[in-house]
């Protein structure tokens, strides 16, 4: 067990009775290997299995040889730096890696990179671990980001798929870059606990053409219980297997390689089920016990991967007949935009963003001020540091990121500037003011060009990023729009995109940050607009339509339209959560203009959404009078349901509660869960543990808004919102494609 934390997988295994009694006593002294890096658990792990041991063979006791104190995956990296300090732990350490092991057991750590730049707690590179990554899965991977392959439960798949080859770390023997295809003629067992991200994630895709080439049979027991999905699907996945210690999905995964195995690459799936609870997850795996016991049910599912290396929710192939809604790859290839972007990425929301203009502008007053003290500070050391071992990592004042440690560590100062003080969409119907400059924010992507300021209006239509867990959706707006507005990182499909003097010779499908914020007036120079729409595009469906007049605006409502399709993203669900939509053009020209009209009418909804009615909702103001109602009595912390499981009551604070709500108006799903719930949650004021910052949604009303009232007739129009959309999206026309 080479992450064996405090010892359970072995004294389970010294337990089960799989080894005679007979043959215990070589099998602990000689077989059975565990590594561990944290201190106090391999202490904990040395004596669990010791006292395991004793309880079931007796007499004096005997030490249990088998454990190393050691990172097991430095080492393979790199000889032996403290053997003189620890000489017996070295001794161990040397004797395991000579050894042909042929079972590999565990539960390896999940970690992708830390959350905060300020933990100061980056991963640790293994070089040779990271280029087998780079040079097997990440090399056969489709994804362009492709930094989760290097998360340590992956890492960890690929250190044992390599350990149970015995020539594997003999560095007299050159392998090739390719999938381990010399494992064919190595044989053995690796039996992991895991998130189960891998199974179905894009970046994964890769490593799933090397299991599947690497390894004879696959044996996956899918545990589900993915709790980063929300609302119905959330519910599906039912309870966490490791209680509130995880809220990734998990999976049980054996890998098995026998050079003689008639075929290689079967793969075999059970899926657990919907709406199990924790326990009835345990007690199913439990009565199960083995392989065997899924085998005796009946219960695996033989799987043939797909051209993508899909193993399950496999894509429709006639997804692949209909013209790209983008291509940033491809420049040769027709598709409908000519450029698209990653929604505005802070990595410091909390400073960047507030519903308080003032508050945003004294929070990025006080972060620069400090961060270029940080700087007068750096300038003067005598011999240069790096940043990491040089910067204050308090919250309170600093929200660090690469970037700006690379600025530190150039010596790059900066300035606040006012008019960079933007509207963002920052979630669904919920915007805030955000300090929009590329010095300052992680990555502005494309959004220096799409909303360049406030004066050049545009429209852009964001869809869930790839890998979405709950399922597709769209979402128009007229405001910068955020990475997160809606999951996985929205694409967002412009009907404009502007350029000026600065960037116009920028390939407009390239995806660079531009250089429209180079200097500190360039936000006021002029700009030219362009389509977003390629004349290639519209000429796709012009020539669908050839007696029809059609608009790049109109084909961009239509697509707009086309996303709320329920059979359309029914249909093509399992494309949909792995690459970007195409767009189908309907087999007849009525069926075109009804979706073009559509995405129109829900464009003006979803964009005007402060302006629409009210829902005449009833209120109930307890004991006080409507005319004796105060601006205070507006101000609300946070709303609730007034009880569980009855969403027609809302508590929008101590002096206010709507009833009447109508419980249709919760079909409205956006990005996981109900528009109304968005404005519930965003509507709200909240205090950031670790930096202080309150974010009070009661300022956006009094401020921008000049209306205190604004947070519960927001709720009011997002009910008329929401049951307007769904009318229109009851009524658009059947997917007829031709």
């Amino acid at each position: 067990d080479p992450f064996t934390g405090t010892g359970t997988f072995v004294t389970r295994l010294l337990q089960s009775g799989l080894i005679r009694n007979e043959e215990l006593p070589h099998k602990y002294k000689h077989e059975i290997h565990a590594n561990e890096i944290v201190l106090l658990a391999y202490y904990i792990a040395a004596i669990n299995i010791e006292a395991v041991y004793h309880s079931l063979v007796g007499g004096d006791f005997q030490p249990f040889q088998g454990i190393c104190l050691t990172d097991t995956f430095q080492l393979y990296e790199k000889d032996d730096l403290i053997s003189d300090l620890l000489v017996d732990n070295s001794d161990r350490r040397k004797r395991q890696k000579a050894l042909d092991i042929r079972v590999i057991m565990g539960n390896p750590p999940y970690s992708a990179g830390q959350g905060n730049a300020n933990d100061n707690n980056q991963n640790v590179a293994y070089e040779n671990l990271d280029a087998r990554v780079r040079d097997t899965y990440a090399e056969y991977s489709s994804a362009t980001s492709k930094i989760t392959l290097y998360d340590s439960y992956i890492r960890a798949i690929r250190w044992a798929s390599d350990r149970l080859c015995k020539n594997r770390f003999n560095p007299t023997v050159d392998f090739a870059k390719s999938p381990c295809k010399e494992a064919c003629q190595c044989n053995g067992i690796l039996g992991f606990v895991t998130n189960a991200g891998f199974l179905e994630a894009n970046t994964a895709d890769g490593l799933r053409k090397c299991l599947a080439e690497e390894f004879s049979s696959i044996y996956v027991f899918h545990l589900r219980g993915n709790q980063r999905t929300s609302g119905e699907r959330s519910r599906q996945e039912g309870g966490k297997i490791f209680g509130s210690g995880s809220r990734a999905p998990i999976a049980i995964t054996l890998l098995v390689k026998n050079p003689e195995a008639k075929q290689h690459g079967q793969i075999y799936w059970h899926d657990i089920g919907d709406y199990l609870k924790q326990q009835e997850k345990l007690d199913i795996i439990q009565h199960f016990a083995s392989v065997n016991g899924i085998t005796a049910a009946n219960g695996w599912q033989c799987i043939t991967p797909d051209a993508h290396y899909d193993w399950v929710n496999q894509r429709d192939g006639s997804f692949d007949e209909f013209i790209k809604i983008g291509d940033k790859k491809d420049k040769t290839s027709t598709a409908i935009f000519k450029t698209y972007s990653l929604g505005l990425a802070t990595s410091r929301d909390i400073w960047c963003y507030n519903e308080s203009r003032n508050t945003v502008s004294n929070n990025m007053k006080k972060l620069i001020d400090y961060y270029n003290s940080e700087v007068d500070r750096y300038e003067k050391l005598p011999q240069p540091l790096e940043p990491d071992k040089f910067i204050t990592t308090d919250l309170t004042k600093i929200s660090w990121n690469s970037n700006l440690k690379d600025d530190l560590k150039k010596l790059v100062r900066h300035k606040f500037i006012s008019n960079r003080v933007v509207h963002g969409m920052y979630r669904p119907f919920s915007k805030e003011w955000v300090y929009f400059s590329k010095g300052l924010n992680a990555r502005t992507y494309q959004m220096t060009r799409i909303f360049p300021n406030s004066e050049n209006a545009n429209k852009a239509i964001a869809v869930s990023g790839k890998g979405s867990k709950n399922g597709v959706t769209a979402l128009i707006t007229d405001s910068l729009p955020d990475l997160n507005m809606l999951e996985a990182g929205a694409q967002c499909f412009p009907l404009y995109f502007y350029e000026n003097g600065k960037d116009t010779k920028q390939h407009p499908n390239a995806d660079t940050q531009g250089n429209l914020f180079d200097s500190e007036s360039s936000i006021e120079s002029g700009y030219t607009r362009k389509d977003g729409i390629s004349d290639a595009g519209l000429a796709h469906f012009q020539a669908a339509y050839p007696k029809e007049t059609i608009s790049k605006e109109d084909l961009f409502y239509y697509i707009y339209g086309l996303l709320h399709s329920p059979e359309y993203r029914s249909r093509y669900a399992d494309n949909l959560s792995k690459e970007l939509p195409r767009i189908p053009a309907v087999k007849t020209a009525k069926d075109f203009w009804d979706f073009s009209q559509a995405g129109r009418a829900l464009a003006e909804l979803h964009i005007n959404y402060e302006k629409v009615s009210c829902y005449p909702v009833t209120f109930d103001f307890g004991e006080m009078a409507v005319n004796t109602l105060k601006a205070r009595h507006f101000y609300v912390k946070k709303m609730k349901f007034a009880k569980k499981g009855d969403k027609s009551t809302v508590v929008y604070n101590e002096y206010i509660t709507m009833r009447d709500i109508p419980v249709a108006a919760y079909d409205y799903v956006v990005n996981g869960k109900p528009a109304l719930e968005w404005v519930m949650e965003r509507q709200a004021v909240t205090t950031d543990k670790n930096s202080g910052i309150v974010n009070d949604a009661n300022l956006w009303a009094t401020e921008t808004m000049g209306d205190a009232k604004y947070p519960m007739e927001l709720f009011q129009r997002v009910i008329t919102v929401s049951l307007e959309t769904m009318k229109i999206v009851k009524a658009l026309p059947k997917l007829d494609i031709d």
